[in-house]
């Protein structure tokens, strides 16, 4: 049965790439057409392609990277876990009549060892993304989730979040479902779980969707995903009523990976492969699971008293500042 290939789905900035491997793909059919040898030229065009794609991806604006955060074949929740567990069984419900697609989670073997695994689920196409909202949670989601993280305390298995959301649903049913206090309410019994949590950013992290499962010990974070209090496109429609100025809300918003690791906020950076995690989902599952296992192994060794204090001392040092008596000039 004859399988079809993927049409690649081209960012803007991309396109120049595109063209160059494109034009390498007509020189190599031509070549095997009238049996010539342009292999040596074909090298080099390879090479100027790599050279390019490193250029490109190297040098990416906030905006830019916040394009390839929610590239739709960038590996989810659902992708990671199944390629990184040894064993995975999803399970379902809040316990209060509500079953949200847009929170997955459940119980799994990571190196052998019980853990219990839940994040943001985006669709894999139109349909999907319909079903799943975009993987923007409602309160049945975030109750979903705290009763996993609860699972995960009581039999003591370490929890992982995977954080990739453009924020909480924001329908007139969940406000009246209590999305705030379901968002709240995860923020403060999270601190006192006394097993090991690491939360990882594997796309998109907006507003208090994300931070309803971004309460832990280690915050990982790929490298071309973002994370911020709201989106470019919010936060430019709030402050200057035009959405369209939205790469410079991406700007000040310091949403990147590296803006974030310099206010002290991220703990790691996950490097992704050349283009992208979409680009090479193995390698970056590859990456992920290995950086998994090294925070756990670090946090492992430390007592629930430590653990717990650890994470409070964590987030109550994000926003410090140094005041001083110096005067300040407001010459300009």
């Amino acid at each position: 049965m004859a399988t079809t290939e993927r049409k690649p789905i081209l960012l803007d900035f991309e396109k120049p790439l595109a063209e160059l491997e494109n034009r390498i793909a007509q020189i190599r059919e031509l070549a095997e057409e009238n049996d010539v040898d342009v292999s040596d030229q074909i090298r080099q065009l390879e090479a100027r392609a790599m050279q390019l794609r490193q250029e490109i991806f190297g040098s990416l604006t906030p905006a830019q990277r916040l394009q390839v955060a929610r590239h739709p074949r960038r590996p989810s929740t659902l992708d990671y876990i199944q390629a990184i567990t040894d064993e995975w069984m999803e399970l379902h419900g809040d316990r209060g009549g509500a079953d949200d697609p847009a929170l997955v989670g459940g119980v799994a073997r990571l190196a052998g060892q019980p853990v219990v695994m839940l994040g943001h689920q985006k669709g894999r196409d139109t349909k999907d993304n319909v079903t799943r909202r975009f993987g923007m949670a409602s309160p049945g989601g975030y109750r979903k989730a705290m009763r996993l993280m609860e699972h995960a305390h009581r039999f003591h298995m370490p929890i992982f979040t995977f954080i990739d959301t453009p924020g909480a649903w924001a329908g007139l049913e969940a406000e009246q479902l209590g999305q705030g206090e379901a968002i709240a309410f995860n923020l403060r019994e999270m601190f006192r779980l006394d097993v090991p949590i690491i939360c990882t950013v594997i796309g998109e992290g907006g507003s208090g969707g994300a931070l309803g499962i971004g309460v832990g010990d280690r915050l990982l974070m790929f490298e071309h995903s973002v994370y911020t209090v709201a989106s470019p496109e919010a936060c430019a429609s709030i402050l200057w009523k035009d959405a369209a100025r939205a790469p410079q809300a991406a700007e000040a918003l310091k949403i990147t990976a590296i803006d974030l690791k310099q206010l002290g906020i991220l703990d790691r950076i996950l490097p992704e492969p050349i283009g992208g995690a979409h680009g090479n989902p193995l390698q970056a599952t590859a990456i992920l699971k290995e950086a998994l296992l090294q925070n756990l192994a670090e946090l492992t060794v430390l007592s629930k008293q430590e653990l717990r204090e650890q994470r409070y001392q964590k987030f109550r040092k994000i926003g410090l500042f140094i005041e001083t008596n110096q005067p300040v000039s407001l010459a300009r």
